[in-house]
């Protein structure tokens, strides 16, 4: 399976380093943004498997707003949002954006190591469905056009054994021209 692209959103450049150093050793290939808006501008350009967000940071875009902007131009994209301020409701209104999950700060690595991997998994079972799905619609169409095929061979076959039939049917024929005539056909 080919490593997750993730993009880590943080305004604090020890949780982005803590983050990009135990991905990347992981092999997830990870991307850094330190503000919001940093965040919107390598969304616009670029395509990641998961945006992992702080939730609360300055500059006009926080946590929500990424995860909009995420949601707005590339929907397969999870988005996990993390706090050190976690309620209740900033997780209901996450996820009612589309977050896929919400850690909070502390983070459990191995907890967000597990989360990556059941997305990495998800990925591939989809995949693997899409898959299966484009051959069995190869397969219908083959089978469909082969069937076609089938069926106007047997037509053509029934028009000639009528056709064979009609001859030898014919009794003011000798049955010696008969039979060279439904041979010739």
């Amino acid at each position: 399976m080919q490593a997750l692209k993730i993009l880590v959103v943080d305004d604090d450049p020890v949780t982005r380093a803590l983050l990009t150093k135990r991905l990347t050793k992981s092999d997830y290939d990870v991307d850094t943004a330190e503000t919001g808006v940093v965040a919107v501008e390598k969304i616009g350009h670029q395509f990641y498997d998961v945006v992992l967000t702080d939730l609360m940071m300055p500059g006009g875009i926080d946590g929500i707003g990424v995860l909009e902007a995420v949601k707005g131009s590339h929907l397969k994209t999870e988005v996990i949002l993390i706090t050190a301020h976690g309620t209740i409701s900033n997780a209901i209104v996450a996820m009612k954006k589309g977050a896929t999950d919400y850690l909070q700060k502390p983070i459990n690595f191995d907890e967000l190591i597990m989360r990556l991997e059941k997305i990495q998994n998800w990925r591939h079972l989809l995949k693997n469905a899409s898959d299966l799905r484009m051959a069995m619609e190869i397969t219908e169409q083959t089978s469909g056009e082969t069937i076609q095929n089938l069926e106007m061979t047997v037509a053509d076959l029934q028009a000639r054994l009528t056709a064979i039939r009609d001859v030898l049917e014919r009794r003011e024929l000798a049955p010696d021209e008969r039979i060279a005539m439904a041979l010739n056909g």
